[in-house]
């Protein structure tokens, strides 16, 4: 078993003269990206005064970025992505939780940077960065396959982030899998285009690092225009969530035949829809399509489903999640807790699973542990090894491949995050003059997502609303519409009638 700091290593040694990563116009070889991350891991040791036990990253996709997230790896500690769009309360709360000790800093982190406190910071912001390190770390580094790697945040329920800590030993089997299913090797150019604290871009990053090829980064307008990024840089593997092929058709930059060099294509992070599919197989009529699905806590996908071979139809219009990848186990589980259910929700064990939130409070509720009857019940207290991760998704078996049918609970994908809409409900509800609130996550064109905020209490200028509530939240996450009601319709239980609700806003749309 080996580091994941060991992979890329390995591959510096091996083909030291191969391009290892492209970012605006800085093309550096694996040789110089290892001598980069030398360098900078030595500025780390500088800064924080000693090895930090974890290094919080609040930077963009820039190449203070990548050769960051190496550098944290090199000395051992654990790397926390942050995000500058992400408010300061919610960066310094993921920080605090982590126990990040040192904080990078990029040129798009600097205005929030000073509102990060009780860390060291390294601020690399001017555009010769570089030639300001001095110094190179040469001992070994010191990871062990049972260390954390890095933690990332999803949405919690109760306002608070859970923390996904991910070891080095849950990433070879799902790398060697990427590797071998998408075709990666020496000369794959790959695309980059998740932001840091979105786990498909570990995915991306380190299956080109493990396999000598080059990670090519484009910036946030080019992700819009894929067709143009991938003729332009020469792409053979592109990755992204689905929403950006219903961007790139509004925008009418998805023709036929547009990205002949493309031999794959893997979509993730939320339902991929036929319709989706077949312009982008139209426009990449050289690339396979493979559907990939996976929570933060399955170390970024765990089951997949490989187009054109095999166009199903589905209840629901979207392409099937597909099987588990190798080394994994997946069933359905129906709500007796037996698993010979066509119809339930997806649980996933193996090599890939996670031991356990941050918080071990986070953990109650989220696991089973299979019985001698072939039942499954709930775990108390930390799981062990071969316990099921329950993911909270609806699944139906269509011709023996897992199709999605939506969440279990009022969590939803927006652009690929993973939303707890009660997270956003009470943000909405701390607001001064509000009473209650209800979120809900209402379907639009082209497949996405749109968020509707209903709340009683005092009226509130929307405008207003929207910017308190994007003080404490993500963008992504604030609400594009807020109204007024005087209450909220309750079901024969006496709960909120959702349904109800979201059916006066679709037919009012």
């Amino acid at each position: 078993m080996t580091s994941m700091y060991a992979m890329f290593a390995v591959t510096a040694e091996t083909v030291p003269d191969a391009v290892a990563l492209e970012v605006d116009d800085d093309v550096l070889t694996y040789a110089d990206l290892a001598t980069l991350v030398d360098r900078l891991a030595a500025a780390f040791v500088a800064s924080c005064g000693d090895v930090p036990a974890a290094v919080g990253l609040l930077v963009s996709r820039s190449l203070v970025a990548y050769a960051g997230y190496l550098a944290a790896l090199r000395l051992g500690a654990v790397v926390v992505p942050l995000n500058p769009s992400f408010p300061p309360a919610r960066n310094q709360a993921m920080c605090d939780a982590a126990g990040v000790e040192l904080v990078l800093v990029d040129a798009a982190g600097e205005p929030q940077a000073h509102a990060v406190t009780g860390v060291a910071r390294l601020e690399l912001i001017a555009p010769d960065w570089t030639v300001g390190l001095s110094g190179r770390w040469s001992r070994p580094c010191p990871s062990t396959s049972d260390d954390v790697a890095y933690v990332l945040f999803t949405s919690g329920s109760t306002g608070t982030p859970k923390g996904v800590p991910i070891r080095h030993r849950n990433l070879p089997s799902f790398l060697a899998h990427c590797r071998r299913q998408y075709g990666v090797e020496v000369g794959s150019r790959l695309s980059q285009t998740y932001d840091l604290t979105f786990d498909p871009s570990v995915g991306d990053m380190f299956t080109a690092w493990s396999a000598g090829a080059t990670l090519v980064v484009p910036q946030a307008a080019e992700i819009l225009t894929p067709a143009r990024f991938v003729a332009a840089r020469g792409i053979t593997h592109w990755s992204s969530v689905p929403s950006v092929i219903s961007l790139a058709r509004r925008l009418r930059g998805l023709r036929p035949g547009s990205m002949p060099t493309l031999r794959s294509s893997v979509f993730a992070g939320e339902q991929l829809t036929v319709e989706q599919a077949r312009a982008w197989a139209a426009a990449a009529p050289n690339s396979v399509i493979d559907n990939a699905y996976g929570p933060t806590e399955l170390t970024i996908t765990c089951i997949g489903h490989r187009l054109p071979e095999d166009w199903l139809d589905t209840p629901n219009g979207t392409v099937p999640i597909g099987l588990p990848n190798a080394g994994l186990d997946a069933v359905a589980v129906a709500e007796d807790g037996t698993t010979e259910a066509t119809d339930g929700e997806l649980c996933v064990r193996g090599p890939q699973r996670f031991d356990g939130y941050l918080d071990p409070t986070h953990d109650t509720g989220r696991f089973l542990r299979s019985t001698p009857t072939g039942a499954m019940i709930p775990v108390e207290g930390r799981p062990q090894p071969d316990d099921w991760y329950r993911t909270g998704d609806r699944v139906r078996v269509v011709s023996g491949q897992f199709v999605h049918m939506g969440r279990l609970d009022d969590q939803v994908k927006i652009r690929g995050y993973r939303i707890e809409l009660g997270e956003i409900e009470a943000v909405v509800r701390a607001q001064p003059g509000i009473a209650d609130a209800v979120v809900l996550a209402i379907p639009a064109d082209g497949g996405t997502i749109t968020l509707h905020a209903l709340y009683t209490g005092t009226e509130v200028d929307a405008t207003h609303l929207a910017a308190a509530v994007a003080t404490r939240l993500p963008e992504y996450m604030v609400p594009a519409h807020f109204h007024h009601t005087d209450g909220f319709p309750v079901n024969g239980n006496g709960k909120v009638d959702r349904r109800t609700l979201a059916a006066g806003l679709e037919s009012s749309s």
